[in-house]
């Protein structure tokens, strides 16, 4: 057996090798699927009219304004939300670098679990995911959501104090999963202390 092959086995079978690559591999694939409901949902659900018998009902325009930029609804919905300025060319391009890190962990997860480890650009890319999702989050909060939204007619627009579902419950799971282990607890040592649970 090399030396190569030895140190692969080696770095798969330790649990404290493989266990924290699984979760971290696990997290940036959530935390992608996210990211793409965040692009692709956010505006399916905009031109949603309802539902009937065969399922939900979108108004026409969906076809015709954005899913006929491109064969995919991901690529489509990403030019939609570039013409509105919810994003500009650099997070296009910040998007690519994280779906190339992503598939490399969903398709090659034995090779970063063995002996290639997570990829070398797995930090950053978490990061420009996250920075992703809270844009467009907040770009729809701000420009679709308040101005359209009757109960919140006269609401503050401070972009900065927005904070949305998606973005705290990603950033809750990288802080849990992949913070310092004391740090990792706080949360939950602090549910249990307002709901009198836990052990």
């Amino acid at each position: 057996m090399t030396s190569k092959a030895i140190r692969s086995w080696g770095d798969f079978l330790n649990p404290d090798v493989t266990r924290p690559r699984l979760i971290a591999a696990s997290v940036f694939i959530a935390g992608f699927e996210a990211l793409k409901e965040s692009i692709v949902g956010r505006i399916r659900s905009f031109f949603w009219t309802g539902f009937d018998e065969s399922g939900d009902k979108l108004d026409p325009k969906y076809e015709s304004d954005v899913l006929s930029r491109n064969k995919s609804p991901v690529y489509a919905s990403l030019e939609w939300l570039k013409e509105r300025g919810a994003v500009d060319d650099q997070d296009l391009a910040a998007f690519g670098r994280v779906k190339t890190c992503r598939n490399t962990l969903a398709h090659e997860l034995l090779s970063a679990l063995g002996s290639e480890g997570l990829p070398p650009d797995f930090e950053e890319r978490l990061k420009e995911m996250l920075e992703m999702l809270k844009k467009i989050e907040v770009w729809w909060i701000a420009n679709v959501e308040i101005p359209t939204d009757p109960d919140l007619d006269g609401a503050e627009n401070n972009e900065d104090g927005i904070t949305t579902g998606p973005v705290v419950v990603l950033q809750l799971l990288v802080e849990i999963a992949l913070g310092e282990p004391e740090r990792s607890y706080v949360y939950y040592q602090e549910f249990c202390r307002r709901t009198n649970s836990g052990n």
